[in-house]
């Protein structure tokens, strides 16, 4: 997919923040862009704001988390634009309060969104790009929340540590198909993400979240978010992720410190003790090691040994 030009791009949650991000930055690489939301008239803000006449662009309503409603979304798409080859997994719910306050209407709808709407969108549109047989990508936005944890949002973290996992276990199967496939972890990026309550389905509505939930997006709106890389901008780098191939999207350097705490501690957990016995260690040698990861990092280290800024 290092040539995007006249490929057809399906983004969920594409309306506003990262995936409107994303649908400008491939619509100025020459893409066809799908931008899929859940309000129509969110979808058709998004679309004014691309050059007029751009019949690159269109717009279809879809709640990943409904299956059915996947299908007629893609079908949709596909009677727009014809074949699929980007599949980005974007929509998500900002979900943030305490594990110990949680009720089940916050678990069932943050995995709903968060994991469910991913497992939707592979099931539903994979099959088609694998059909069409012309390769493909596909790119799920997790979080820095997928790579190491952060306080008070255990059910949101919870979905982004499945996706990148997902993620890692669809790379290996979709590559030799001509797929590839990114986990998507930025950090603060310029969104809405702290209204999410607002769209809170009535259906969910059993939550103790939403109490101080105008507060905690006021706050965010005013003193947070407006820090947060451009979306513009982070739709430039994913672009960039799928042209090279990368297996994690990674935006922000300053959560890197962060992420080598985290797997620093990890590895001084595994137990110091003698040679393990060779039956054992042969029974294992499938899931030991995995030779994506080795794979990955030493296509990363000659990529940056060329271009230390790579």
């Amino acid at each position: 997919m290092d040539q995007v030009a006249g490929k057809v791009a399906f983004i969920t949650g594409a309306a506003s923040g990262m995936g409107l991000g994303m649908a400008r930055a491939f619509s100025q690489a020459g893409m066809k862009v799908v931008i899929a939301d859940l309000k129509r008239e969110a979808i058709d803000r998004a679309i004014g704001q691309f050059p007029a006449g751009n019949a690159g662009v269109a717009g279809v309503v879809l709640d990943v988390a409904d299956r059915e409603g996947y299908v007629r979304a893609a079908d949709e798409a596909e009677r727009t634009f014809g074949r699929i080859h980007v599949l980005v997994n974007n929509a998500g719910v900002g979900i943030i309060g305490s594990l110990l306050e949680a009720t089940y209407a916050d678990w069932d709808w943050g995995l709903s969104v968060n994991l469910g709407g991913v497992v939707n969108g592979i099931q539903t549109v994979v099959p088609r790009i694998r059909a069409h047989g012309e390769g493909g990508h596909v790119v799920t936005t997790a979080s820095m929340s997928g790579i190491f944890s952060a306080s008070t949002a255990g059910i949101y973290t919870t979905a982004k540590y499945a996706v990148v996992g997902l993620m890692e276990s669809l790379r290996t199967e979709l590559e030799p198909l001509g797929i590839g496939v990114s986990a998507f972890c930025p950090g603060l990026v310029n969104t809405n993400i702290g209204d999410t309550e607002a769209h809170r389905p009535a259906a969910f509505r059993e939550s103790s979240y939403g109490k101080s939930a105008g507060e905690r997006a006021g706050f965010m709106r005013e003193h947070i978010m407006p820090h947060g890389m451009p979306p513009i901008e982070v739709g430039e780098r994913v672009l960039r992720g799928i042209q090279n191939n990368d297996m994690w999207i990674l935006t922000h350097p300053e959560y890197k410190a962060g992420a080598q705490e985290r797997f620093e501690a990890i590895l001084e957990s595994f137990p110091i003790e003698g040679p393990p016995p060779p039956a054992r260690v042969a029974a294992e040698a499938m899931v030991t090691r995995n030779p994506l990861f080795a794979g990955e990092r030493d296509r990363l280290r000659a990529r940056r040994s060329k271009s230390p800024a790579g």
